[in-house]
């Protein structure tokens, strides 16, 4: 092994190290900036407003549960198929 080329070798890296600060030297005085236009604004309002919604209405599954418990909740078998068959038909129910 040359010692010579191991010197040179050096002596490259270290050029290549100070072009690579004076560069980011010079990109010092700007910054980064991001503007969001009025449809992403919107969008961001929506969000807020569906993420403060509670996913289960309180006041609706009481009144299924208390008719439950009760034993006067009745479904009828007809209208439950035809809403099944109707979900197929819009490919929304997954068998």
């Amino acid at each position: 092994m040359r010692i010579g080329s191991f010197t040179q070798i050096q002596q490259v890296y270290a050029a290549q190290q100070s072009a690579k600060v004076s560069k980011k030297e010079q990109k010092k005085g700007f910054s980064d900036a991001i503007s969001i236009s009025g449809a992403g604004k919107d969008l961001q309002t929506a969000k807020a407003a569906l993420a403060a919604i509670p996913d289960v209405r309180p006041e609706v599954v009481s009144a299924f549960k208390s008719k439950i418990d009760a034993g006067t909740y009745d479904v009828s078998s007809d209208s439950f198929a035809d809403m099944l068959m109707e979900k197929m038909k819009q490919g929304s129910l997954a068998l």
